[in-house]
């Protein structure tokens, strides 16, 4: 299983790999070299997306990061682009994930099940001031930004029955 990310300007991918039971991130070069695993925890790290500046990349992980919570919900990561200085940007109770960096690398949008049912949300790069962008009793799933960060495209159910999903 992998999924990957945007590449940076640098032109490495990043990509979600499962090896051993966890699924961790790691970069490599376009031609397939330099392989290079970032996270080492004991977790399932997935989603990651680069800054536009290629300096950082955002990630989900259901680490939890905590005693109370060892291994708990999917919560939202930043760090460096060697994988260094990892900050737990989300903290809610629902999985927050898929995150995207806006292309001014200021907003993250993300999809969170927090409301009982998947949203789109915003926040800052920092994780302060996350919003709900959507509100709707059907899934809002998977967002995207325009590459001029004034929209967000996104998938949902919420036209039609549960197994059919249009984009908005």
């Amino acid at each position: 299983h992998a999924s990957e990310a945007t590449p940076p300007p640098a032109y490495k991918i990043a990509f979600a790999s499962t090896i051993n039971e966890n699924t961790n991130i790691y970069v490599m070069n376009t031609d397939g070299s330099g392989r290079t695993r970032l996270t080492e925890w004991q977790a399932n790290d997935t989603h990651p997306d680069w800054s536009s500046d290629g300096n950082k990349i955002v990630f989900t992980s259901d680490f939890g990061g905590t005693i109370q919570n060892p291994g708990g919900d999917q919560e939202i990561y930043v760090m460096n682009a060697a994988g260094s200085d990892v900050v737990r940007i989300t903290d809610n109770v629902g999985d927050d994930y898929r995150p995207k960096w806006s292309p001014d690398g200021t907003q993250i949008a993300f999809e969170s099940q927090r409301d009982g049912n998947r949203e789109i949300y915003v926040m800052n790069a920092d994780g302060s001031d996350q919003i709900n962008l959507t509100n709707d009793s059907n899934w809002d799933e998977d967002p995207s930004w325009s590459p001029d960060g004034s929209k967000i495209v996104f998938v949902s159910n919420r036209d039609r029955s549960a197994a059919e999903h249009e984009i908005y």
